[in-house]
């Protein structure tokens, strides 16, 4: 039996268990003067016969003090609660995840590059989202929508685990366009809150949309922007050519990160921006960000109680019965 979910809705009544030893004591103290005297000149003739049933009579007090105790317990209304609880979503968030591919981005300053690095990250940002739907966009010299802003984490996180620099889309960093088809996957998204996640490790030095102008798209349609700068300071093994038989030669090269641009992005947008130069520091921006922007889940609880109460008074009522027919039969002599 479980007792976690048991309770007494009228605890109070169990001080009348403190009747119980003075009932005892009073018991006692006049249980000599209950019994009738008789002075005879020998006891002779008694002898041999049976004293079973006189010294089992204090069998009817032990029952009635039982019975008193069980309607005490049954007064105090012994019940079980169940609760169940029931979630609500009121604020959900729709997050698209705007993510640099350019070749900068197979760097080795994170471990094992900056590309799986940040993919292992953003899978268990994505995982810890239950409540938000999110999509993915992808950008370079140019950019494309991975996956559509969506309530399946599977679908995202295929699409995520799916990333890979493999020249589709030319080369260069664009952060203006990735910016912008972010805010154009969320524009018509009917979330009270919209946010983009958007992450370079390089500059904007590609494509056709001003990243000013995206920005101020994205101030037009409410979505806030946080902005990571993804890179060691100085200096970073990344791919400089690509040799013969496919693999990439790599060399010392320069990390450069507009981080004056992406902070006016974060800030003219509401956002914050952020510097990862290592899987550390990488993985705290991402658990800020989860913090910083929190779905209102409302709970609801329900509680079903089942009293104990009945059982206790129907048990008394059958002891005190017991009590009383043992009393006007088998010990009818003693009485």
């Amino acid at each position: 039996m479980r007792f976690d979910n048991f309770t007494f809705v009228n605890p109070e009544f169990f001080w009348g268990f403190l009747i119980l030893p003075v009932c005892i004591a009073w018991y006692l103290w006049k249980r000599k003067e209950q019994q009738a005297a008789l002075t005879i000149s020998s006891t002779k003739g008694f002898e041999g016969i049976s004293h079973g049933l006189a010294k089992i009579k204090p069998l009817l007090f032990v029952l009635r003090m039982l019975a008193v105790a069980l309607l005490i317990t049954a007064m105090a209304r012994p019940r079980t609660v169940d609760v169940s609880t029931k979630s609500k979503t009121t604020r959900g968030i729709d997050i698209v995840m705007a993510i640099d591919i350019s070749g900068s981005m197979l760097a080795k300053d994170l471990k094992p590059n900056r590309l799986e690095a940040l993919k292992e990250v953003a899978a268990e940002f994505i995982k810890d989202r239950i409540n938000d739907r999110i999509g993915l966009v992808l950008y370079a010299g140019e950019s494309y929508t991975k996956t559509p802003v969506t309530s399946d984490k599977s679908i995202v996180l295929s699409g995520l685990n799916d990333v890979v620099y493999d020249e589709v889309i030319q080369g260069g960093t664009a952060i203006g366009m990735g910016l912008a088809t972010a805010v154009n996957r969320l524009k018509d998204s009917k979330a009270l809150s919209k946010v983009i996640i958007l992450l370079t490790d390089g500059s904007n030095n590609s494509g056709t949309i001003d990243p000013k102008i995206a920005s101020e798209l994205a101030i037009e349609y409410g979505i806030k922007t946080y902005t990571i700068g993804l890179g060691t300071n100085g200096m970073a093994m990344a791919p400089i050519a690509i040799m013969p038989n496919g693999a990439f030669q790599y060399g010392k090269t320069k990390v450069e990160i507009d981080e004056k641009l992406l902070k006016e992005i974060a800030k003219t947008t509401g956002g914050k921006y952020f510097r990862a130069t290592d899987n550390e520091k990488l993985e705290a921006i991402y658990k800020e960000i989860d913090t910083l922007e929190k779905t209102d889940v409302e709970e609801f609880k329900y509680s079903s109680y089942e009293e104990k109460f009945r059982p206790l008074v129907l048990l008394a009522f059958l002891i005190l019965a017991i009590e009383l027919l043992l009393k006007h039969t088998l010990f009818k002599s003693f009485i």
